[in-house]
């Protein structure tokens, strides 16, 4: 993700979905004798099994794909493409997720696509991505590094282990009554994220949908539910 601190915009999202092919490459051909015996063989099988499962991944990568493009996407789910850092290390540059986009209620933990707020006047991206720390008429702050919910510590189990960049002021909250209707907002990379804490709380009127799948990861099918 692009590198932004606190005086920096937040993580962009783009609208996009990955277009997708099966592999054309041709398999040389071999000796029927031959080829028994590589797949009778230990190593054959290995090799017949990781090929099924690399066909079951493009298959549901396909059905993704196949799913959005069909009109799913303005009703039900939408995929976008993470091209910055402020969600690492849960959110990977060039991740692909996709958010449901009706029939869920936004929880504590949660990660949210959601329109860029007119107060974050940082940016011009259209999409942003955060996860969801403070909710409507809760008081949130900070005291170091943890977060204070109505004066009491935070337990954040679904917060990976923060180093480097990402750990550095993690927190810097300030004291802040949540209206009705909006959310406390921050991305994971606590020390390098433009969140609620620069630009105020998310309207809820605001939020796309929740993040409910990662389903490509470094130039590969990748599958990790929220």
């Amino acid at each position: 993700m692009n590198a932004d601190n606190l005086a920096e915009s937040p993580a962009p999202l783009v609208p996009e979905f990955p277009i997708v092919a099966v592999d054309g490459s041709q398999v040389r051909p071999t000796e029927p004798a031959q080829r028994a015996v590589d797949v009778s063989s230990p190593k054959g099988k290995k090799t017949t099994r990781n090929q099924k499962r690399r066909i079951v991944e493009w298959i549901v990568v396909v059905v993704f794909a196949v799913l959005v493009a069909g009109g799913l996407r303005t009703f039900a789910v939408q995929a976008f493409y993470v091209p910055s850092g402020s969600m690492l290390p849960t959110l990977q540059i060039g991740d692909r997720i996709v958010v449901i986009k009706f029939g869920y209620t936004i929880q504590r933990g949660d990660i949210v696509v959601f329109k860029r707020p007119p107060q974050d006047v940082g940016t011009q991206d259209k999409d942003l991505v955060k996860r969801v720390i403070g909710l409507p008429g809760e008081t949130i702050s900070s005291r170091g590094n943890t977060v204070l919910i109505n004066g009491r510590p935070l337990t954040e189990p679904f917060l990976p282990p923060l180093t480097g960049l990402c750990a550095e002021s993690a927190e810097n909250i300030p004291l802040t009554k949540i209206a009705p209707g909006h959310y406390f907002v921050m991305g994971d990379c606590r020390g390098n994220s433009a969140d609620s804490r620069v630009w105020g709380t998310l309207p809820a009127s605001l939020v796309v949908g929740r993040v409910f799948v990662t389903v490509w990861r470094f130039g590969h099918p990748y599958f990790h539910w929220f």
